[in-house]
C-alpha cells in the first residue's frame, strides 16, 4: 500500500509537467533530432478499447500474457495504460515478487489510474507520466514492455522507440497489440509497424493473429546498435 500512497502523493506535481503537445501543434523540441513520421497520428478518443467484461469473456489478457510469456517475478511496463485493464492483470500475473509500471502521457489518466491502484491495493504497481517522444522508463529495468491498442497514437514513433530500447533488460521484449488496418481506423498496418521498429534497431521475433484482442500481437527485441537519430530512415505510409 505504501507504493500506491506514494504515487498518489506525486500526482499534484504532475499537473505542472510539459503538455504532450503545444497549442500550435509543433513538434516537441526534444524530438527534433529525429525524423518526423510520414504518416498521420490517430487521436485519443477513449482510454478503453472495449469493456473489461467483454475482453475477459474472450480471455483476452490471459491469452496475450501467455503469448508474451509473462511469468511471476518479472518487471513489466504497460505503456498507454489508460484505465488499467492490462495493468491490473499484469500485476496479478507477475505477483508479489514482480513489478508493473503503468505509464500514460495524460495526467488525468494517471490520476484516475492511481485511484484504482490504491482501491485495488496493487502494491506492486507504480505510475509514470510519459511524453509523446519519450516513455521515460528507467534503464535496463523491464522484461516486457506492453503497448496495447495505442501504437497508432504515438506522434513521434522514431524518438519514442529509440528512447524505449535502453529500458529493456537482457532478453527483454516489446509487445505490441494493434489492428492491421489504417491509422485513420485506429490501427497500425503490420508492415508499417515492423518497418518503424526495424528503423531504430529492433527485430521482429513473432507474430500472432489475435482477432479476439482486436488484431495482431507482435514481439520485438533489440538488434545491433541503435542508429544515430539523424541516420534513421523514414518508413513509407502504406
Amino acid at each position: 500500500m505504501k507504493r500506491a500512497a506514494f504515487a498518489l502523493a506525486l500526482l499534484p506535481l504532475l499537473g505542472g509537467c510539459e503538455a504532450p503537445w503545444g497549442d500550435d501543434g509543433d513538434r516537441a523540441t526534444s524530438a527534433r533530432d529525429f525524423p518526423p513520421a510520414d504518416r498521420p497520428v490517430a487521436p485519443t478518443v477513449s482510454t478503453k478499447w472495449s469493456t473489461e467484461e467483454a475482453r475477459d469473456r474472450v480471455n483476452e489478457a490471459e491469452d496475450v500474457m501467455d503469448s508474451a510469456d509473462v511469468r511471476p517475478g518479472m518487471t513489466v511496463a504497460d505503456i498507454g495504460a489508460g484505465d488499467g485493464y492490462y495493468t491490473v492483470r499484469l500485476a496479478q500475473r507477475v505477483g508479489v515478487n514482480g513489478r508493473v509500471l503503468a505509464q500514460d502521457i495524460m495526467p488525468e489518466v494517471i490520476e484516475r489510474l492511481a485511484d484504482r491502484v490504491a482501491r485495488e491495493r496493487l502494491d506492486n504497481v507504480s505510475l509514470k507520466l510519459g511524453a509523446v517522444d519519450d516513455p521515460r522508463l528507467p534503464g535496463a529495468s523491464f522484461d516486457r514492455v506492453f503497448m496495447v491498442h495505442m501504437y497508432h497514437e504515438i506522434g513521434e514513433p522514431y524518438a519514442f522507440l529509440w528512447r524505449l530500447r535502453p529500458a529493456l533488460r537482457q532478453g527483454g521484449q516489446v509487445i505490441v497489440v494493434d489492428g492491421d488496418r489504417s491509422i485513420a481506423q485506429h490501427g497500425t498496418p503490420f508492415r508499417l509497424l515492423v518497418c518503424e521498429f526495424q528503423a531504430v534497431g529492433y527485430k521482429l521475433v513473432s507474430y500472432d493473429d489475435k482477432q479476439h484482442a482486436g488484431g495482431y500481437l507482435a514481439r520485438f527485441v533489440p538488434k545491433g546498435k541503435r542508429p544515430e537519430p539523424g541516420a534513421i530512415k523514414v518508413c513509407d505510409n502504406p
